[in-house]
């Protein structure tokens, strides 16, 4: 027998070098880290928090700031500016200092479109500490809109492309992690550059993934004539080609935030295949293989000795001990670019609330002083010229509501019927950058934050403009 397994170590250095066969199995360790942790929304609204350090890793305290009042010029592809220093080779991690790395999804329609190098699908900053054993997972919305360092705004799944496309030292990866320590003040060390088709083809070295399915939804099958499938509700295995479609599905009401539910639903999925059928062992004998199937689809500056480790630290983090969550609706402001697509404007302080929560071991951070200012006189310090816009056929209702928010110490300069009523849902639209204002009256009117749109109007006379719809006349607190 020894013989026999001297004899195939032999056959494995003369076909391919060891670190071919390292590689295979570390990208199998590498997602079982992934598969490890969980996404989670974060519904809390705070308006600010004391910042607090990081256990082992210093935090900017002024990144990059992009504010909700801000006017954001520049394009989606924005005009290119002298490129800054990009990200040089990292030291090699010393096993006991904090680690952030940068997980990136890239988006297959921009490569089979013929157009160059893809966006970003999907961006999760990963962060662990070999000290107290603890990690951190945060995932980041595509559509987030963001300063791209040297490049202007645009959309944060554009960095990786632009810097791809520029040639940039250090390429895509770079300049994805410059802009994500921008938005979050993070120091970033490594990233992982993963190409779908890779995961989708671990899904299936595995045997799929079983889901249930909460209910029925279209997904859209990557490569596959068939285009569209209607998944039905109830357990099923999938195979990777639909458990991808499932987990990047953006058509239901929430868009990416649903989208993030359903990652999180087939991430568990993965690790629940692997450990509740003891797949490990037969991975790691495949890792050969793994590698030559695999290896295309990833990308990463983590050194083989690097990824082990990592990977065994991660097994060891118990799941209490990780913290989760996405940049969600309390997060951001949806709004128009100036180039009239959808995208999502961060919210600094609520999105720096959200990594505190996630990068810090201590307890409850400490809120700022303003803090303990009623959202009554928040709203009135702001100073928001009010609109208020009858958009349903009751006559009366915008006069009767603009003098109970003159009670309330809201200055109403404007009262008028809507055009293209009715509405059925009452509407705010916010001109230059009110985010008590509109925070006030989304809780007083039960607004739903799908309803609050951003305008980018700095010169408008009207600060905020509430369109009354007919949920409001069905209920609300008026005397």
């Amino acid at each position: 027998m020894k013989e026999k397994n001297n004899m195939s170590v032999e056959k494995i250095k003369q076909s391919v070098p060891l670190r071919r066969l390292l590689i295979g199995i570390a990208f199998a360790l590498i997602v079982l880290i992934l598969a490890g942790i969980t996404f989670s929304f974060v519904s809390k609204f705070v308006s600010g928090w004391e910042m607090t350090s990081l256990p082992g890793l210093a935090v900017n305290k002024n990144p990059t700031q992009i504010s909700e009042t801000s006017s954001m010029p520049g394009d989606l592809t924005p005009t290119q500016m002298p490129a800054k220093a990009v990200l040089p080779t990292p030291q090699p991690w010393d096993g006991a200092t904090r680690v952030t790395i940068l997980v990136m999804g890239l988006d297959y329609r921009d490569w089979a479109a013929g157009e160059g190098p893809s966006r970003t699908d999907t961006m999760i900053l990963l962060t662990i500490d070999p000290l107290t054993k603890t990690g951190g997972l945060l995932t980041i919305p595509r559509d987030l809109w963001v300063s791209i360092p040297g490049y202007g705004y645009g959309k944060i799944n554009t960095a990786y492309q632009i810097g791809e496309g520029a040639r940039l030292p250090g390429g895509g990866p770079a300049l994805a992690i410059k802009t994500v320590e921008g938005l979050l003040g993070v120091p970033i060390t490594y990233y992982a550059q993963i190409d779908f088709s890779a995961f989708e083809r671990f899904i299936d070295e595995i045997g799929g993934v079983k889901l249930d399915i909460p209910k029925k939804i279209k997904i859209d099958i990557i490569g596959d004539e068939k285009g569209k499938v209607l998944l039905k509700a109830g357990v099923q295995t999938l195979p990777g080609n639909y458990a991808l479609a499932y987990a990047r599905a953006r058509n239901t009401e929430g868009g990416d935030f649903d989208r993030a539910k359903r990652q999180q639903q087939v991430i568990l999925a993965v690790r629940d295949r692997v450990l509740s059928f003891n797949l490990i062992p037969v991975l790691l004998q495949k890792a050969l293989p793994l590698y030559n199937e695999l290896s295309g689809g990833i990308n990463t500056n983590l050194s083989m000795d690097e990824a082990f480790r990592l990977a065994w630290l991660a097994q060891q983090i118990p799941e209490e001990n990780i913290k989760h969550g996405i940049i969600g609706p309390e997060q951001v402001a949806f709004g128009k670019s100036p180039d009239g697509l959808d995208i999502l404007k961060p919210l600094p302080d609520k999105i720096r609330i959200l990594r505190d929560e996630i990068f810090t071991t201590s307890g409850p951070l400490s809120p700022l002083a303003k803090d303990d200012k009623a959202p009554e006189d928040l709203m009135v310090s702001e100073g928001a010229k009010i609109s208020v816009l009858n958009g349903t056929v009751t006559p009366g209702i915008a006069g009767r509501t603009s003098e109970y928010f003159k009670g309330l110490g809201a200055d109403v300069v404007y009262v008028a019927d809507a055009e293209n009523k009715p509405y059925p849902y009452t509407a705010i639209y916010d001109y230059t950058g009110n985010p008590y204002t509109v925070q006030y009256f989304v809780d007083l009117m039960n607004i739903s934050r799908y309803r609050v749109f951003q305008r980018f109007a700095p010169e408008s006379e009207i600060d905020v403009a509430i369109i009354l719809g007919n949920d409001w006349v069905g209920n609300n607190p008026m005397p």
